[in-house]
């Protein structure tokens, strides 16, 4: 079968065929993916009932795992709380070790509720994420869609005066951020101290494509050389025009789809879904190339 990509929104992500990623991929699969990526920066395999060792394996043809991914304290599980996945496996469901959804006051659902507002995945580490790969187990009846917003076609909607304003502005990114902006500002000294803000160009460009995005996240909380109040409002401005609906795909999730995203090139959120639902989603993620602090714009 010969593998295919067919466009799901303009020339913004990508429904693949022809792909079993359940099985070790020849050249030509890696290869399709790889630009299938650099065109679309989201591509979708439905049908692919993946192990965790599956998944792991699939995704170390395209790169390493970002140091640290996979540890099972994720959003701040408790011992309790937290379920035994295989290697480099994040847990991003709402599920305890025996398969019943996370209590609402919990801390863990509360501090992953933050998960709903836009983001770039790792943008709070000082080099973030390059690809993020989601694998769908169980899937509620109702709700629970990922949007995707294409930072590249928000950046190119800018006009030439705010392109050339924020073409070298830096931002500080942290989870204290992005959590206290839906009121979780339950962080103790040592937490503080390990989401210490990092920085991060405001504008970047990929390093296969070399074409430029905004690199915008709700982690995003301060712009340096601005007040807070005007880096915010900037912030706001930005996001408001990066997540219209020309720019923004929502995929609803089939049982057992795969999900591959670029966040060198997008942002994402997860909807609301039945909460006494489960919900089993699980995530690898790949190391990013370098610190967007150090590459030119």
């Amino acid at each position: 079968m010969s593998i295919t990509i067919t466009p799901l929104r303009h020339e913004f992500a990508g429904e693949v065929s022809g792909i079993d990623c359940t099985r070790p991929l020849n050249a030509e699969a890696v290869r399709a993916i790889r630009d299938g990526m650099d065109r679309y920066a989201v591509l979708v395999f439905h049908d692919q009932k993946l192990t965790d060792e599956q998944q792991l394996a699939f995704t170390l043809n395209f790169g390493v795992i970002e140091p640290g991914f996979g540890n099972n304290r994720v959003h701040f599980r408790t011992e309790r709380e937290a379920r035994t996945l295989g290697k480099s496996i994040g847990d991003f469901s709402n599920l305890d070790p025996i398969g019943k959804p996370l209590a609402p006051d919990s801390r863990a659902h509360m501090f992953k509720l933050a998960d709903r507002l836009w983001h770039s995945d790792s943008s709070f580490k000082a080099i973030p994420a390059a690809w993020s790969i989601l694998s769908g187990r169980a899937i509620p009846s109702w709700g629970g869609n990922t949007e995707f917003a294409d930072m590249r076609a928000a950046y190119d909607a800018l006009d030439e005066r705010t392109q050339a304003h924020i073409e070298d502005l830096v931002c500080r990114h942290s989870n204290i951020y992005s959590r206290e902006k839906i009121g979780f500002a339950d962080l103790s000294d040592n937490e503080r101290a390990d989401f210490r803000p990092v920085r991060q160009r405001l504008v970047r460009r990929h390093p296969n494509t070399g074409r430029k995005s905004l690199f915008l996240s709700s982690h995003a909380g301060l712009v340096e050389g601005l007040s807070v109040p005007e880096g915010r409002m900037l912030l706001l401005d930005l996001t408001e025009l990066a997540t219209r609906e020309r720019f923004v795909y929502s995929h609803t999730w089939r049982l057992h789809d795969l999900v591959i995203w670029d966040n060198q090139a997008t942002m994402h959120r997860g909807r609301p879904h039945d909460p006494d639902e489960a919900r089993d989603i699980r995530q690898t993620r790949l190391a990013g190339p370098a610190e967007t602090i150090e590459q030119a714009a």
